[in-house]
């Protein structure tokens, strides 16, 4: 008995080396992982380091250091010009030699009853869509009520 005790002892002993092997490595691995989070947070939010050289600086003024100081400063021109303002209401200036087509849309009786008390329907208001209708030779405007 002494002799299967001691050898699962070992046995178990040895698992227990293998399973802190286990995790150790395991360990190791999730920081490697959470460095690599970090750092790719770090760069995707991270403050950036865009450092200027002399030769940045200056980069784009070298028509400064190539022209004449001596030469005078160009004038500003002013141009002013002024335009026909267009008159409001030409539109119907232009539509009022037309024929006119009125097609007017009605509820049928059975249709002009309250669903609720059964009473009749009065007429509120009125909507009007204008539209022109280009026949060739025939031109027409079309009032939709």
């Amino acid at each position: 008995m002494q002799e299967n005790s001691a050898e699962i002892i070992e046995q178990l002993n040895d698992k227990i080396l293998n399973l802190e092997q286990q995790n150790a490595e395991l360990n190791a691995r999730v920081k490697w992982y959470e460095e690599q989070f970090r750092l790719s947070r770090q760069k995707q939010f991270g403050a950036s380091s865009e450092k200027t050289t002399p030769e940045h600086i200056n980069l784009f003024n070298e028509v400064e250091e190539i022209a004449n100081p001596e030469l005078e400063e160009p004038t500003v021109e002013t141009i002013t010009y002024q335009r026909k303002k267009k008159q409001a209401g030409q539109r119907e200036d232009k539509l009022k030699n037309l024929s006119v087509e009125t097609i007017e849309y009605r509820l049928s009786e059975d249709q002009q009853v309250y669903p609720c008390c059964q009473g009749n329907l009065h007429e509120m208001s009125t909507q009007v869509k204008q539209e022109i209708k280009v026949i060739p030779a025939q031109v027409k405007l079309i009032k939709h009520v």
